[in-house]
């Protein structure tokens, strides 16, 4: 009997051992079944808000760019002079060191000219006051003070940093920040160029073209692909460039009582429509956004650091426009465009040393101010200009974790503006 009483005992022993171990099975299956509906309600959560805080961004960048498109009517973009500055076209191509190195230079220059004045004003202070003079002690201290490189910027041609025509402008709409960007578009190579239908120009367009992606260190293979996509482009639509306003008919001189009041216009002319939108215009800009066209290839960054992204899409329009800029375009542009005409490098480098000075007026003082490049001007002037009408607005709404941006791209002649294309990203 006594073995039996023994295993009794045992197994009397063990049931609370068993027992706590069912109780940690059942402890931790509950913890794990609450665990995942609190991960799934959590997750639910995050998409509720992000849902919330992406259509709080999304109004509010459809509200931005109305206001935005109002604002512009109100602006008329103003180039500066720019003397014994960095100059923002060559910024592309530089390197992080080769760049930090310039802005160390420049902020040295601006110390100097600060510690320049600040020492006239320390002896017309010096010739009044006494030396134990507060405000002479304190101007003498202002002395020690130094430029933050970090905390320069490398003005465009408008002021604010390239392709910038205005200062970028922040705004709060609700709990939304919002920013609005306005870049000229005149001032990057059209894409265009490169579906040119016209077979006197097609052989320069596609030089211009290889100078660019040269200049954006694209390999041959990578050109040759790009200049596929286009073709294809050009399969779907057939387009004409460098379009010309219609003529004037001449009008009719002298005292005949068929001149009317002496206006110079011949009777029932009709001006051509300034600055029209073409229905064109509308279809180069959506077929280069499209999937025919490989933009991630053109994005890949050939320099890239905190502050500076620098990518072939960066400078290339896609919006549908046709002309370059000489007083806004950077170098590689610049020779782009001159590519149509001979001596690219020369014009290009003449370029942008005498609009540092002051930006031309028109193609003619161009020409007289560059005689012996005359010839090759003339033969580019279907595809330059001296003042932009073409830009783009991008508004970027961002809110809690969720961002929405809207880019329209406009045509401004005056005060009047015309939106060609909405693209919301």
């Amino acid at each position: 009997m006594s073995p039996k009483k023994n295993t009794t005992n045992i197994s009397c022993k063990c049931r609370p051992a068993v027992a706590l171990v069912v109780t940690l099975v059942i402890l931790v299956a509950l913890s794990t079944i609450a665990y995942g509906l609190y991960a799934r309600l959590a997750a639910q959560r995050h998409r509720d808000q992000y849902i919330i805080d992406y259509t709080a961004a999304r109004y509010a960048a459809d509200s931005g760019l109305k206001y935005a498109l109002t604002y512009i009517e109100t602006i008329t973009p103003k180039l500066i002079s720019r003397p014994n500055e960095p100059d923002f076209s060559d910024l592309f191509h530089l390197s992080e060191e080769e760049y930090q190195e310039l802005l160390n230079e420049w902020a040295h220059m601006l110390a100097g000219i600060a510690e320049s004045d600040e020492a006239n004003d320390v002896n017309d202070i010096a010739n009044v006051n006494e030396p134990n003079d507060t405000d002479y002690i304190e101007t003498l201290n202002i002395l020690d003070s130094q430029v933050d490189p970090n905390s320069i910027t490398i003005r465009g041609p408008y002021g604010p940093a390239w392709p910038l025509i205005i200062d970028k402008i922040t705004i709060e709409i609700g709990s939304v920040e919002v920013t609005i960007e306005i870049q000229d578009e005149n001032a990057k190579m059209p894409i265009s160029w490169v579906i040119i239908d016209d077979q006197d120009l097609s052989r320069e367009a596609e030089a211009a073209f290889d100078v660019f992606c040269e200049w954006m260190e694209k390999d041959a293979s990578q050109i040759s692909e790009l200049k596929s996509q286009m073709k294809d482009i050009a399969e779907v639509k057939k387009f004409k460039f460098f379009s010309k306003p219609a003529s004037r008919p001449k009008s009719t001189s002298g005292s005949g009582s068929g001149s009317g009041s002496g206006s110079g216009k011949s009777k029932g002319y009709t001006p051509p429509p300034i600055n029209k939108v073409s229905p064109d215009t509308v279809d180069w800009a959506r077929l280069f956004h499209s999937s025919l066209l490989d933009t991630q290839m053109l994005a890949v960054p050939i320099i890239e650091s905190q502050d500076r992204r620098e990518s072939a899409l960066k400078y290339l329009g896609l919006w549908g426009s046709e002309t370059v800029n000489i007083n806004t375009a950077p170098r590689h542009v610049l020779e782009a465009a001159f590519t149509f005409g001979g001596d690219a490098d020369r014009i290009a480098e003449e370029i942008i040393q005498k609009r540092k000075l002051k930006p031309f007026t028109d193609i003619n003082q161009l020409k007289s101010s560059m005689l012996r490049y005359a010839d090759s001007i003339t033969k580019a002037e279907q595809c330059i200009t001296t003042k932009s009408n073409f830009f783009t607005i991008r508004v970027t709404a961002r809110s809690g974790v969720a961002k929405a941006s809207t880019v329209a791209a406009i045509k401004k002649d005056s005060k009047k503006v015309e939106q060609i294309v909405v693209i919301a990203e």
